[in-house]
């Protein structure tokens, strides 16, 4: 089995392919480095660093080192503080939601924690249905009712259930695209006014998933979900060797949201913690 550095090297192909360059050129950099989603102000940053760096022949190393210090201001596993602790997972379809809600459903499932997963995507039934599987795999309840049905019911329902049982985790399904995004971020936002019946607290965390192959698309969905909902983590899927992973520099250099997880594909061992110092060596 590969290493997560070496399974990193492999999803990152294509953006490190993309901004090596045989000697330090500064504009040639910046025009890579733009290209490869890592933004302005992240990109200025680099090649800032490596220009008052004491050797542009060894500029991969400045540039890497400068990469890690943007990436670890982000580097924030999850803090299960309370029982249940509700988790919300948003984005658009195709993200990835639903895989990743199972993913760590079978993780959490194998560390010993209780697990409910709450189908609130009720405008597709295909999202339910593959919610029901990811259950099944790792032993945790679903909570759901009829499709077109009101998704902040199915989301109080699951959380009512899981106060009322006991249960350590709620992981809630949302819808990724409805007639216009005006209206699927006013479903979002009664959601977390309805979680809020249950535990004033609640979702304790309220995680955007991103398809990392989107690139510079994946910041206009963190800034407008963020600004709407207040987002707590991202989880960044599908490096598979075809993504556009200098967004996730982007993202923390202007957002500064936290980075909990990183997907490489449709395994159960295919999601992991983001880790800063394998990613930007990976990366460089």
């Amino acid at each position: 089995m590969k290493s997560l550095i070496e399974r990193l090297k492999s999803g990152l192909l294509k953006t490190r392919a993309g901004i090596e360059i045989e000697k330090f050129d500064p504009d040639l950099l910046e025009e890579r480095l733009l290209a490869a989603d890592f933004g302005l102000q992240a990109t200025e940053q680099i090649i800032e660093s490596i220009e008052k760096g004491r050797g542009r022949e060894n500029w991969k190393e400045t540039a890497r080192q400068t990469i890690y210090d943007i990436l670890k201001t982000v580097e924030k596993p999850i803090r299960y503080y309370k029982s249940p602790f509700i988790m919300m997972f948003v984005g658009i379809n195709g993200g990835g939601k639903t895989t990743t809600i199972g993913k760590l459903a079978y993780q959490y499932n194998q560390a010993g924690k209780s697990v409910i997963l709450a189908a609130a995507d009720t405008y597709r039934a295909a999202a339910t249905g593959q919610l029901e599987i990811w259950a099944k795999r790792s032993d945790a309840k679903i909570v759901k009712q009829p499709e077109g049905s009101d998704p902040a019911s199915v989301a109080f329902d699951a959380c009512s259930s899981a106060k009322a049982k006991g249960v350590d985790i709620v992981m809630i399904d949302t819808a990724g695209r409805l007639h216009t995004n005006d209206n699927l971020i006013r479903q979002l936002i009664k959601m977390k006014r309805v979680i809020k019946k249950i535990d004033q607290d609640a979702p304790h965390e309220i995680i955007l998933v991103i398809d990392s192959t989107l690139g510079r698309n994946s910041l206009v969905q963190a800034e407008q979900f963020n600004n709407a909902l207040g987002l707590t983590g991202i989880v960044l899927t599908k490096l598979d060797g075809s993504s556009k992973g200098g967004i996730v520099i982007d993202i923390a250099k202007e957002l500064k949201i936290p980075v909990r997880y990183i997907g490489f594909g449709e395994k159960v061992e295919d999601l992991k913690p983001f880790d800063a110092r394998e990613f930007s060596s990976a990366l460089i």
